[in-house]
């Protein structure tokens, strides 16, 4: 286990597109875990209810049919028989590092860090954008401030302007006047 290094698994980018948000949580389904560990989905059920105690409600939810029918929205292609007409489970995070105690195969556990990177490379992303968001945020409150102000500005210069016309005498020509002889 001490060569298992970033390049012997699945691309992070890859394992970051199979978490979804449910619930508030961050989650990935069984059929998405089953095919990255290698196993069949059955099996990976069957192997979680041997071990239910291990899974409390917050490591594993179990979909609703409008849940499930939302995500199956997000997937790009629905092949007819791949997806199961049971509802599946949602592991979250801890959830997925559960799954690495009872599932044994040396694939499984190439797999299980690969995720576990991913989760924090998600987490990461989320952080960063969350800064990002308050960074605009202020952005644009400056802006708001700075065009309230600008427009005060002009405001007052054209009450300025418009006072001036009104309260300047007639101008009077400047240099020579040429007198007419009649």
């Amino acid at each position: 286990m001490e060569n298992i290094d970033k390049d012997s698994s699945l691309p992070e980018e890859m394992i970051i597109r199979k978490i979804y948000w449910v619930r508030g949580e961050k989650v990935m389904l069984d059929e998405d875990l089953a095919g990255i560990y290698g196993v069949e989905v059955k099996r990976l059920k069957e192997a979680v209810r041997r071990n239910i105690n291990r899974f409390p409600s917050d490591f594993l939810l179990v979909l609703t049919w409008e849940e499930y029918h939302v995500l199956r929205s997000q997937f790009a292609s629905l092949k007819r028989g791949k997806h199961s007409k049971f509802l599946p489970f949602a592991f979250t995070e801890q959830g997925v590092a559960m799954l690495s105690s009872i599932l044994h195969s040396e694939k499984a556990i190439l797999m299980n860090i690969a995720i576990m990177r991913a989760f924090v490379q998600f987490r990461r992303l989320l952080e960063f954008n969350s800064v990002f968001r308050q960074k605009i945020e202020e952005l644009e409150s400056t802006v708001i401030r700075h065009d309230e102000k600008i427009k005060l500005i002009f405001k007052v210069i054209e009450e300025l302007i418009g006072k001036n016309k009104e309260q300047l005498p007639p101008r009077q020509r400047i240099g020579y006047k040429i007198e007419k002889e009649s």
